[in-house]
């Protein structure tokens, strides 16, 4: 619900990421009630059949896209769906990760994207008195 309400709000019409990460948060997103297709991307293009890097429904220039991810450590993953993406032409309303690390990669994400992003939640959230946390 919280996937589909934010990609509501963003008018996403599309929503995935790279594969793997990204594949269980896109249909989860469509589970919730998220009223876009999904799309999921691969890190090359495959030599054989369709030879498209983007699967799923075809994407149209009016697609509003939601890059979803799992975790978000130094975002290495999401900038390469990203940067896939706008190379396809496709318009990128927004991010949004399950858990973010807090390592840098949130930033790193909204410049490339140019597009706001949000974390569903950080570590600092779930684990708190984790030995490697600043001041801890």
């Amino acid at each position: 619900m919280l996937l589909a309400a934010q990609i509501a709000d963003w008018q996403g019409t599309a929503v995935g990421g790279l594969t793997m990460g990204a594949d269980p948060v896109a249909c989860a997103a469509l589970a919730g009630g998220a009223r876009a297709k999904a799309f999921f991307i691969r890190k090359e293009a495959k030599h054989h059949g369709l030879q498209r890097r983007i699967e799923g429904p075809p994407l149209t220039p009016e697609d509003r896209c939601v890059v979803v991810e799992d975790v978000v450590t130094t975002g290495g993953s999401t900038l390469v769906a990203i940067e896939a993406l706008q190379e396809a032409g496709q318009e990128i309303c927004g991010v949004i990760s399950v858990l973010d690390r807090l390592a840098g990669g949130g930033a790193a994400i909204e410049a490339a994207a140019g597009a706001p992003y949000r974390a569903l939640s950080t570590i600092d959230e779930i684990y708190p008195e984790r030995p490697d946390r600043p001041g801890g």
